[in-house]
């Protein structure tokens, strides 16, 4: 599902004045750059950029969203609402049936995620609240850079806590939420 065009500024992620991302390497190249600097090897190591290392194999999404969460404090661990993004069924089941969440409700989002292949760099979580049709809130953060794990542990990524609208106006209407993960070179992985 493609968004119209007028609605592709909502989902811009903000930028450095000057910052350029370097172009694209495969492993074995990263891992030959500044080899000679410890804290920069330890770096690497942990996203597993490792020398003589042979690059993965290349098919698939670079990244797969497998979960994105509202989790509250106010609501039973067993009730955290949960979206399992890979399973086009149930993405199809909350288009037709709409989450309620009461207001004033503090929440966390929670991102689940695992890298394929490849190393990502300066990924972004950008979530846009929309009310009739007009921006009310726009959420953007950072995910971070991440390499493939040998085990395919999913990464998983909470954000900092955040009030649900209350008041009369808060009460009188529907809001309409869109999310977007997005990397440095305006690579889309994952859009609801």
């Amino acid at each position: 599902m493609s968004t119209p065009p007028h609605e592709e500024d909502d989902f811009a992620p903000s930028s450095t004045p000057g910052y350029k991302p370097g172009g694209v390497k495969n492993v074995d190249e990263l891992a030959q750059l500044d080899a000679e600097d410890e804290s920069l090897a330890r770096w690497k190591a942990s996203l597993g950029i490792v020398p003589g290392a042979a690059a993965a194999v290349a098919s698939g999404p670079k990244v797969t969203i497998l979960s994105l969460e509202l989790a509250s404090p106010s609501m039973p661990a067993d009730k955290t609402l949960s979206m399992e993004l890979a399973n086009p069924a149930e993405m199809e089941s909350m288009k037709k049936n709409p989450v309620h969440i009461k207001e004033g409700v503090l929440y966390n989002v929670r991102i689940k995620f695992k890298v394929n292949h490849s190393i990502i760099s300066g990924v972004k979580y950008i979530q846009v609240v929309k009310r009739s049709g007009i921006k009310v809130d726009k959420m953007e953060q950072m995910l971070g850079s991440y390499g493939p794990t040998p085990t395919g542990e999913p990464h998983v990524k909470n954000f900092p806590e955040e009030e649900s609208p209350s008041g009369l106006l808060a009460r009188s209407g529907t809001y309409n939420v869109r999310s977007r993960v997005v990397d440095d070179d305006g690579e889309i992985y994952a859009g609801t």
